[in-house]
């Protein structure tokens, strides 16, 4: 069985991520997004240290769609460059694991049937 995967990712704030997040679920790329508003960074961009206030998504999906998920989320992203870290899932329960996979199972197909 296909393995669970878990990618991490920061937005502006919580409408963009919810936003694209349920574009992604929607078209079957994953099962779900986790939004954690209220994430403070420091980081480097572009040669100067910034600071800015973003919110973490973490979304759910399984391994097969690693780079078609990460291509649909560069589309949409309104970074010019923006954090995608694919985090491989050791375990998971297997109810977990079935859920995520029987959701995003239809993509590329016409569409889940009802």
């Amino acid at each position: 069985m296909e393995r669970p995967l878990l990618v991490y990712t920061t937005f502006p704030d919580a409408a963009s991520a919810l936003d694209i997040g349920e574009a992604l679920v929607r078209e079957g790329l994953i099962a779900c997004i986790n939004v954690l508003p209220g994430m403070r960074s420091v980081y480097r961009w572009k040669g100067a240290v910034e600071r800015g206030e973003e919110v973490a998504a973490i979304l759910k999906s399984r391994e097969g769609l690693a780079e078609p998920l990460s291509a649909a989320l560069k589309a949409r992203h309104p970074y010019e460059t923006p954090i995608i870290l694919h985090l491989p899932v050791a375990g998971a329960d297997a109810e977990t694991a079935a859920w995520i996979l029987a959701e995003t199972g239809f993509f590329g197909a016409p569409g889940p049937s009802a």
